[in-house]
């Protein structure tokens, strides 16, 4: 009898077309899957300001949009709001509770395999083990909304604020992301734009894996272990992102080729502002890269890399390359078919005159010699740095760089930083980072 009357108040609140209903959800036990369960594909569910059982699960094109405290709380066992149908949306609730078991992928909402253009609009999705999970969702797009992961579990135990799993098409932007493993996972996932997300207190920022064909641009990472990573990997393009804070690596690729960094900002960090492993034929052009330990990390056969206007500022060590082949890092960024102009980057630690006033330094930039690439494989001969034969041999190859064994040079090194590094960001968190306001 109870059951009846609720699901005859939900009628008699119905609104709108015959093709399409609005339909205001009371309070009680089981109200929102009641209301599930009657709502025609197309209806709009307006939820008050009451708590709603989870799990739930919708199964057909609905909206849900939520009230000032609309909440949606699962009993600590699966996904709270699975959504299994074309064109839902889900917008204004607070959605809580969901399991903690990491190979089942419980999330607070996830996206099934092949629903199309799910939207996950302006939520607070919070303690959940995986915040939105986009699991093989077409055309998606995940914006505006507050996650912020849990805080009873290892680190090792947390899963992340986005997990992207083969989601074409889809959009990422706008998301506070705070606490958790990762802030955006990817794996195996292609043709995706994230944009304007902000990130704080994870391990990585930005994590992808396989994924190709994917915009990053406008993010923020701030004190994180680990700010942008991408992995195996091709075609990506990362412009106007900010790491700042972040402990080991404001930039890193591993096994990445044929894709473009422009734009973006290392600073205060820790270990390494970039570090390049095994990635070939990509573009690195208009970075600054401030106040890390090292600023450029080269190793593991990375090569045919352009890097060209980029501003390396600051760092304990402006390059790490253990190699024995030249690369020339003044890059060639335009051609009128007949030559090309070179332009280099800007260096803070190296000391040349131009007497051309082309911009451009007389001298070229050679960061290591044989003692930097011997000091960096044995470690020990760090003891020896200042023996008189050690600082012959530092003065005998500034003077004649043939004696050289290879490593980086820049041949047309630029004069100033002016011109060079980011663009004024985009981005209106910059400076400040706003808090989430859930903890």
């Amino acid at each position: 009898m109870q059951r009846a009357l609720r699901l005859l108040a939900v009628l008699l609140s119905c609104t709108g077309s015959a093709g399409a209903a609005e339909i205001v959800v009371g309070a009680g036990a089981g109200a929102l899957r009641e209301a599930i369960e009657a709502a025609a594909p197309g209806d709009t569910l307006r939820l008050g300001n009451h708590q709603y059982d989870g799990p739930v699960v919708i199964d057909r094109p609905l909206t849900l949009i939520g009230d000032r405290d609309s909440r949606i709380v699962g009993n600590g066992e699966g996904t709270v709001v699975a959504v299994e149908a074309d064109d839902v949306t889900l917008k204004g609730l607070y959605i809580t509770g969901s399991g903690r078991r990491l190979d089942q992928l419980d999330s607070g909402i996830a996206l099934a395999k092949g629903t199309r253009r799910g939207l996950i609009e302006g939520n607070r999705v919070v303690m959940n083990l995986i915040g939105v999970d986009v699991q093989g969702a077409i055309d998606a797009t995940v914006r505006g909304n507050t996650i912020v992961g849990r805080t009873d579990l290892h680190r090792a135990e947390m899963g992340s604020g986005i997990y992207v799993w083969n989601a074409p098409g889809l959009l990422v932007e706008h998301n506070d992301i705070r606490r958790g493993r990762d802030g955006i996972f990817v794996s195996t996932s292609m043709k995706a734009r994230y944009r304007f997300n902000r990130m704080q207190e994870l391990r990585f920022a930005f994590h992808s894996m396989y994924a190709n064909d994917i915009v990053l641009e406008n993010n923020l990472s701030r004190g994180n272990t680990l700010g942008f990573a991408f992995m195996f990997s091709r075609n990506v393009t990362a412009t106007d992102n900010l790491s700042v804070g972040d402990a080991t690596h404001g930039l890193f690729l591993n096994s990445v080729r044929d894709s473009k960094l422009i734009h973006n900002e290392v600073r205060d960090g820790g270990e390494k502002c970039l570090f390049v492993y095994g990635a070939t034929r990509n573009r690195f052009e208009g970075n600054r890269l401030e106040g890390c330990d090292i600023g450029v990390h080269l190793t593991g056969g990375a090569s045919e890399n352009v890097l060209t206007g980029n501003a390396v500022i600051g760092n304990r060590t402006q390059v790490k390359y253990v190699g024995t082949r030249w690369l020339e890092w003044s890059g060639l960024p335009e051609t009128d078919g007949k030559t090309k102009a070179q332009r280099g980057n800007y260096w803070s630690d190296h000391v040349a005159f131009d007497i051309d006033g082309d911009g451009m330094a007389d001298s070229p930039y050679r960061p290591n010699d044989t003692v930097d690439i011997l000091t960096w494989s044995q470690p020990m001969t760090r003891l020896l740095l200042g023996a008189p034969a050690v600082q012959l041999i530092r003065w005998a190859q500034s003077r004649f760089p043939g004696l050289l064994p290879g490593g980086v040079i820049d041949s047309h090194p630029l004069m100033s930083p002016e011109g060079t590094g980011p663009r004024p960001l985009a981005t209106p968190f910059a400076v400040g980072f706003i808090p989430v306001g859930e903890n």
